[in-house]
């Protein structure tokens, strides 16, 4: 594949990648084999898909460890990469990936998805593929998180903790926690079972913590976002996940930034 060289060599950078790769394949099968077994046929969103090694990855490995064949649609806001995508698609033989050039929020559809996944999709573009999976109402969404700027700029001040964020290195480590726990918990409030786990040691990447949900069926609606509304009001912050998925948290708005996105049938 892409990542490796002529003679299947690879270089560190390209070493970590596959190695953050895999261990996501990992959790994700463990998941996967959660689904119904008549679902033979596994449907994958990958958002902020970038080269899409990750779908292209799980599509093999679906096929040739569990038997199952997978459709994949990756979405990507560079029209380089999504172009990178068809290319290496056709290289590999794979007629069921398609790949569309979209903002993941502006991504209309009405396919439904057995799987949603998102791996170091920048900041504010995990959320938007949280939501979209919320929207879809995956039974399945994992996201791997990476660049948790938007909370770290709203606890310099305001919240009972100032006494530990008034240290850059500290804040900067609480809000990429915090983003996280509050992206976990509006899951929750979404009607989802949530669990963190580790794609990888943290000396392979800091960015290694793995949100894993699984929908709940006949979950009661009263009071489940308790604890996210708590968290959020402590830290007097405003997640932008609120704003992609309004319905989920009464009293929230959505995005009215967002222009007409691209559509698939």
């Amino acid at each position: 594949m892409d990542l490796l060289g002529p003679a299947g060599q690879s270089d560190e950078r390209k070493s970590s990648k596959l190695e953050e790769v895999a261990g996501f394949c990992a959790i994700i099968l463990r998941y996967v084999r959660s689904l119904p077994a008549q679902a033979s046929c596994i449907r994958i969103l990958e958002c902020s898909c970038g080269k899409s090694y990750l779908g292209f990855a799980l599509v093999l490995l679906l096929r040739e460890l569990e038997g199952k064949s997978a459709t994949l649609l990756g979405v990507d806001s560079n029209p380089v990469l999504i172009e990178r995508c068809h290319t290496l698609a056709e290289a590999l033989g794979l007629e069921n990936a398609e790949f569309v050039c979209s903002r993941i929020a502006q991504l209309r559809t009405d396919r439904r998805f057995d799987l949603v996944v998102a791996l170091h999709a920048c900041d504010t573009a995990t959320d938007e593929a949280l939501a979209k999976g919320i929207e879809l109402g995956a039974p399945l969404i994992l996201a791997v998180p990476c660049c948790q700027n938007q909370i770290r700029g709203q606890i310099k001040s305001g919240h009972a903790l100032t006494a530990m964020t008034d240290f850059g290195p500290v804040r900067y480590r609480l809000a990429n926690l915090l983003t996280d726990a509050l992206r976990a918990q509006f899951l929750r409030s979404a009607g989802y079972h949530v669990e963190m786990d580790e794609i990888g040691s943290p000396r392979l990447t800091p960015k290694n913590l793995c949100i894993c949900a699984r929908k709940v069926k006949r979950q009661g609606k009263t009071g489940r976002d308790r604890e996210y509304r708590m968290l959020r009001d402590f830290f007097q912050v405003r997640p932008k996940i609120e704003s992609y998925c309004p319905h989920v948290i009464s009293g929230t708005q959505g995005d009215k930034t967002q222009g007409p996105g691209a559509v698939v049938d």
